[in-house]
């Protein structure tokens, strides 16, 4: 069964490809597949904006489609940025002005209060079957300066509970095995494995 990512984020495309690659005969992503289709996530939640990216891809091409929707919520923020995550500063995908914005709005935040936790929310839609959704969270703290080159987002001022160095100065194996999103696939994974 042929798998369609539905997303155009190099990044993330790599991190999914890794985990589900033994599952499907081909995983591409939208642009591989040479799909266009900008989907409205008009969800609540992660898990139903993942819900509206998969099925609706699966509809349009009759083939299996996995949608991650995921994001930062700071405990300080009540939540925010959450689904609003990509576009937090207005501009979808504008990493600089999204950090800039949740620096500004945690500037008087002391260091024991700025808890934090990446949630990753998986959908899995395949033709004649049930929908599949998982979630993973990784539970951290806001650092006040970025560290770090790797990664993308709030990255390098993300530092996972019991760590030291922010999810952006870790190498992308060492990132892979604990963020969210490799939970909320490591899930999947195990569900993909029961139907085998």
């Amino acid at each position: 069964m042929k798998l369609l990512i539905a997303s155009n984020n190099a990044h993330k495309i790599a991190e999914i490809k890794a985990i589900v690659d033994d599952f499907f005969d081909e995983v591409l992503s939208l642009r591989e597949a040479k799909v266009e289709i900008d989907v409205e996530e008009s969800g609540e939640t992660f898990a139903d904006n993942a819900r509206i990216k998969a099925e609706t891809i699966c509809e349009m091409t009759g083939c299996a489609a996995l949608a991650d929707d995921s994001g930062l919520m700071v405990d300080a923020l009540g939540g925010e940025p959450g689904v609003y995550s990509a576009r937090y500063a207005g501009v979808h995908g504008n990493d600089a002005a999204n950090n800039a914005k949740l620096m500004e709005k945690l500037a008087g935040v002391p260091e024991g209060e700025r808890g934090a936790q990446f949630v990753s929310a998986i959908a899995l839609a395949r033709p004649g079957m049930p929908l599949v959704v998982t979630e993973g969270i990784c539970r951290g703290h806001i650092a006040r300066e970025p560290y770090g080159e790797n990664g993308f987002g709030y990255d390098p001022y993300f530092i996972p509970e019991g760590m030291t160095n922010t999810f952006a100065e870790l190498p992308p194996e060492r990132k892979n095995a604990v963020s969210h999103r490799a939970r909320a696939l490591d899930a999947l994974k195990k569900l993909l494995m029961e139907e085998k």
